[in-house]
């Protein structure tokens, strides 16, 4: 039977037909309490005796197993008597709760996954979620110390989950409907200047330019007498703004602008004329950032557009075309490996035409970078510099950028180069901010994200996650949600913060934002690497199911199964087919998993040689450069490969003359 929990609210428990479970007296509430806030991990029996009593009498422990038992009692009614329990369990010297679905981390969930959602589904989830507040998280324990925190954490993103909602409302042209509840959320909040400058902003576009005034007034009066301080920059911009009508404070009118744009365009601009082609191309530019249906149109149409210049016979055009595309891209494999070919094939062409522009030029080279990426070519690097070389010469900030995608596209030539790769997130995000080059930052703070995973630097990895998270909600990058979310998988598996089974449950969950995201060469075969990588982190053998999909990744996960299954000779076999890995960001991944395979069947050759490739890596983390995954310490597999060797020595016999 599936059970739900609820803490938004006073603690309570729904079984799978939505009817609540009778949980008895307020100390059996307050241990289920207790374990939910451990979320799975064991608490000490000794810990739930002084969490529930302040001054605990002699038979504490005893009545702590009473209450234990009547919760397990109503909460798996059915269960057989003496079978082991299935929710509430016994672990060494406490008790866990391995709770399947409990309100406030759902609550958590939609809100972090409303931040990548277009404005109208961002609004339907954050409307549902603050549907499922019942009262004060834990209301029914105000007095306990151990629930003070996660109380106080949840109520602060109930907050920022109502202003979120306000934000989605006002995107949507809803400034009236947004109104009502930002009145009330000010008046309970006074200190939440965000939330008054929602309420002005949202007043002022429902026709109400002196309410507006007014409520921002009004907040300057609250904040000094109740806290002494005066608005922040912000809401004295906002005040000035309104009585001057400040065009950024304009309602949404994107649908009607759109459309008479559009009818402008055809009414004026002949349907063969050249300047739709270079139009065209920065319409797929901004669709491909859309993602899923968006970016895979994108990329079939831009195809299309560069054959459509080249029958033209317009070399000039068709450098445009093909440079124009400078769409930001983080992942080293590519999605369509045979139409990134025909691109790079077209860039070449075009670079031959005489009279080329430097600045199409190094477009041009740009674009060869990034489409050959993974491939290991050295034409490739040699483009990527020379893009880059030029862009610094003609001092063009976009044109920078562009070329130091590519920079980071071919800066795989070795293992542990992750340093490198931090620099050029840095100058991307540098460069970006000044120039207002929104899809470039986030380029950056997301190739800083993986760099600074793969130096375990996790605290630097947070702050570019969610400056990502930041600059995609207010710029609608839906994608960018995706590659966070694999983030923070992967920042439990490093941390040691949850055990092989709650990995496995998180990437499930993850990889289930893969589908329809229009990213193939990030999707083929990941979910199968991801719970790989967890196994091979806590030490456990691969899994054996032959079904998986392992994508790309199959020769060097092959042998690894093939051992799971005892098949030591056919993984022994296997693992001497398994050539270098790509020149991308799972580098060290695959080497780390080839090293593994080769301790197991007692291969020195390819043990020396994943020994050689990871040494320059082994201050990193494995694969955690990815931004998605990790094998634990490169170091660690380099220690075990020396080890191996070693052993490997001393067992081989003495000559005869020795």
């Amino acid at each position: 039977m599936r059970v739900v929990f609820g803490v938004l609210g006073p603690v309570a428990a729904w079984d799978g037909d939505g009817r609540r479970i009778a949980l008895k007296g307020p100390r059996h509430r307050a241990v289920l309490a207790r374990l939910i806030l451990a979320r799975g991990r064991v608490v000490p029996a000794e810990r739930l005796v002084d969490d529930l009593w302040t001054d605990p009498p002699p038979g504490a422990l005893g009545a702590l197993r009473t209450f234990v038992g009547a919760l397990r009692a109503a909460l798996e009614p059915e269960r057989p008597p003496r079978t082991p329990a299935r929710l509430l369990v016994t672990e060494g010297p406490g008790y866990a709760l391995r709770a399947e679905s409990v309100d406030a981390w759902r609550f958590e969930e939609a809100v972090d996954a409303a931040a990548a959602l277009p404005a109208r589904d961002a609004l339907a989830r954050l409307e549902e979620a603050l549907g499922w507040w019942r009262g004060p998280a834990y209301a029914d324990l105000t007095g306990e110390d151990w629930a003070q925190v996660e109380r106080s954490r949840l109520a602060e993103l109930r907050l920022h989950a109502v202003e979120r909602r306000a934000e989605a409302r006002l995107a949507l042209g809803m400034a009236a409907e947004a109104v009502p509840d930002l009145d009330a959320h000010v008046a309970e909040h006074p200190w939440r200047e965000d939330a008054w400058g929602l309420l002005a902003v949202a007043l002022y576009r429902s026709g109400r330019q002196g309410d507006a005034l007014a409520v921002l007034r009004r907040a300057r009066t609250l904040l000094i007498e109740r806290l002494g301080v005066d608005p922040g920059p912000r809401l004295r911009r906002l005040e000035s703004d309104i009585l001057h009508h400040a065009d950024r404070l304009a309602p949404p009118a994107v649908a009607q602008v759109w459309a008479e744009t559009a009818a402008a365009y055809d009414r004026t601009v002949a349907s063969g004329a050249r300047a739709r082609l270079e139009s065209t191309v920065g319409l797929l530019r901004s669709l491909a950032v859309t993602g899923g249906g968006g970016l895979e149109a994108a990329r079939g149409h831009r195809v299309a557009a560069i054959a459509a210049a080249e029958e033209l016979g317009d070399a000039e055009l068709t450098a445009r075309v093909i440079g124009a595309y400078d769409v930001p891209a983080i992942w080293t494999r590519s999605d369509d490996p045979g139409q990134a070919a025909r691109i790079v094939d077209a860039a070449e062409r075009a670079l031959t035409a005489p009279g080329a522009h430097e600045a199409d030029r190094a477009r041009l080279l740009a674009t060869i970078a990034l489409e050959s990426r993974g491939t290991g070519s050295a034409r490739a690097r040699e483009a990527a510099g020379e893009a880059e070389a030029i862009a610094r010469r003609l001092d063009d900030p976009a044109l920078l950028a562009f070329a130091l995608n590519g920079a980071f596209m071919q800066s795989f030539g070795r293992a542990g180069l992750a340093p490198r790769r931090d620099a050029i997130g840095a100058e991307l995000i540098s460069l970006s901010a000044r120039h207002g080059l929104v899809t470039a930052e986030v380029l950056g703070h997301l190739i800083r994200l993986q760099a600074r995973s793969a130096l375990a630097d996790f605290a630097g990895a947070d702050r570019h996650a969610g400056a990502a998270d930041r600059l995609a909600e207010r710029h609608e990058l839906p994608l960018v949600g995706l590659f966070t979310h694999w983030y923070r998988v992967l920042r439990l598996a490093a941390t040691g913060a949850a055990s092989p089974g709650e990995l496995d449950d998180a990437y499930r969950d993850a990889a289930a934002l893969l589908d329809g995201a229009g990213m193939p060469g990030l999707q083929q075969g990941l979910p199968g690497l991801a719970r790989l990588s967890v196994r091979v982190l806590h030490g456990l053998p691969a899994p054996a199911e032959e079904e998986i999909d392992w994508g790309p990744y199959e020769p060097w996960a092959r042998p690894l199964v093939l051992l799971a299954q005892h098949r030591d000779g056919e993984a022994a076999a296997a693992l001497r087919r398994v050539g270098d890995p790509p020149r991308d960001l799972l580098l060290e991944a695959m080497w780390c998993l080839a090293g593994r395979a080769a301790i197991a069947v007692g291969d020195r050759a390819t043990m020396e040689r994943a020994h050689r490739r990871l040494a320059p890596a082994a201050a990193e983390l494995a694969g955690a450069g990815s931004g998605l995954i990790t094998l634990g310490p490169v170091s660690q597999h380099l220690d075990a490969l020396v080890a191996a060797v070693s052993g490997a020595d001393r067992r081989r016999p003495r000559s005869a003359g020795r």
